[in-house]
C-alpha cells in the first residue's frame, strides 16, 4: 500500500503547487513559465491518481510487475514534473535534460502496467 501513500502525497503536492502558482505567483510568472507549471501539475496529478488506483490492482495483476510499474511511474513523475517545476521557478536550463528521462520512465511504467494486466487476462 506504499504506492497508494506515494500517489496520495503526489496528489497533495500537485494541488498545492498548482494553487501556489495560480494564486501567489501568477503575477510574477511569464506565460511560458505558467504553461510549464501547468504541464507539471497535470502530469503529476494524473500519475498520482494512477498510483493510488494501482493499490486496488494489487490482487489482480502480477505483484512484481506492478511494483516495477509503480517505481517507474513514481520516479518518472518526480523527474518529469520535478524538473518542470524547477524550470518554471527560474532554475537552471540544464535541468531540462532530466525531463525526457522522466518522460521515458513514465512510458516504461505504463508499458509494464499494460504487460502486468495482460498477463492476468
Amino acid at each position: 500500500m506504499r504506492v497508494v501513500v506515494f500517489g496520495a502525497l503526489n496528489g497533495l503536492v500537485a494541488v498545492g503547487l498548482g494553487a501556489v502558482a495560480t494564486h501567489l505567483l501568477s503575477d510574477s510568472m511569464t506565460v511560458a513559465d505558467a504553461g510549464v507549471m501547468e504541464t507539471a501539475v497535470f502530469y503529476q496529478a494524473l500519475h498520482a491518481a494512477v498510483l493510488v488506483a494501482m493499490g486496488a490492482l494489487k490482487d489482480h495483476v502480477l505483484p512484481s510487475l506492478l511494483g516495477l510499474s509503480a517505481w517507474a511511474l513514481g520516479l518518472g513523475v518526480v523527474l518529469f514534473s520535478g524538473s518542470l517545476y524547477v524550470l518554471s521557478f527560474g532554475g537552471p536550463a540544464e535541468v531540462a535534460m532530466v525531463t525526457p528521462v522522466g518522460g521515458a520512465l513514465l512510458l516504461v511504467g505504463w508499458l509494464v502496467l499494460a504487460v502486468a494486466a495482460a498477463r492476468r487476462i
